[in-house]
């Protein structure tokens, strides 16, 4: 009995063209951006720590505060200059196709960050319910982190097959 074959997946287009992949070395925003991720991402693991310990303990709600504030700067940094990135890159400041649902993502996580800072300006939450929301606004933000590692990726793979 003969063996169905299944044929290879559909080729994927390259994250950038090579315009695109010149624009995207040449502007200072893919430094920018290079710093930014990991400082974020070293804010939001502090910030995790103190925002569990506070959960877990009762201890700490004013170092848990200040941190989900610090972290919430570096997302409103990293849009900024992540939206500035795109225009030097793609032309457009948002929504450009190669990143269009990770920037999709980016809203709802910005939304959620957004909610706990208003939520804490306005005291429309007490402090348990403002860590709960703090750490839905990280999971959603790990979930975007990733997709932009896979972006990444795929950058670098693009980046092999072309050479």
């Amino acid at each position: 009995m003969p063996t169905k074959r299944t044929p290879p997946p559909p080729a994927r287009s390259p994250l950038y063209t090579p315009e695109q992949r010149a624009r995207r070395d040449r502007t200072k925003w893919t430094l920018v951006q290079g710093l930014l991720a990991p400082l974020q991402f070293l804010a939001f693991a502090i910030s995790l720590v103190l925002v569990l310990r506070y959960v877990f303990t009762g201890h700490g709600y004013a170092a848990a505060t200040a941190s989900v504030v610090i972290k919430t700067g570096f997302l409103y940094l990293i849009m900024i200059t992540g939206a500035i990135w795109e225009k030097a890159v793609f032309g457009q400041y948002l929504l450009a196709p190669a990143f269009f649902w990770e920037d999709m993502f980016s809203f709802a996580v910005i939304a959620l960050h957004s909610a706990y800072i208003l939520a804490l300006w306005t005291d429309a939450l007490p402090p348990m319910a403002l860590m709960a929301l703090a750490l839905a606004a990280y999971a959603a933000y790990l979930f975007n982190a990733g997709q932009f590692i896979r972006k990444l990726r795929l950058a670098r793979l693009d980046l092999a097959v072309q050479t």
